[in-house]
């Protein structure tokens, strides 16, 4: 066998060998990030799931938020209007 086929055979091995073991690393990598990712869902659904009560509990009070802007809206339209009736006397 001419040596020219044995290098070739020995640098084709050695291009094999490389990316095999790269992709080894890219394998070990998205694992890593998978495990991360899934540790990120598993918070969030917990946050989600604690966090759901709260619905519950901020309907009543923003309506009662509202009653509250309602009212100081009048009581400041007529301050206002009592302040421009004061000036004009």
């Amino acid at each position: 066998m001419p040596i020219a086929a044995i290098a070739t055979i020995v640098i084709s091995l050695i291009i094999l060998v490389a990316v095999a073991l790269y992709l080894i690393r890219v394998v070990l990598i998205l694992k890593a990030v998978n495990d991360s990712l899934g540790k990120i869902t598993f918070g969030v659904r917990a946050i989600a799931h604690r966090t759901s009560p709260l619905a519950a509990i901020l309907g009543p009070a923003l309506g009662d938020l509202k009653a509250v802007a309602s009212a100081l809206g009048a009581a400041a339209a007529s301050v206002s209007k009592s302040s421009q009736t004061a000036k004009g006397a």
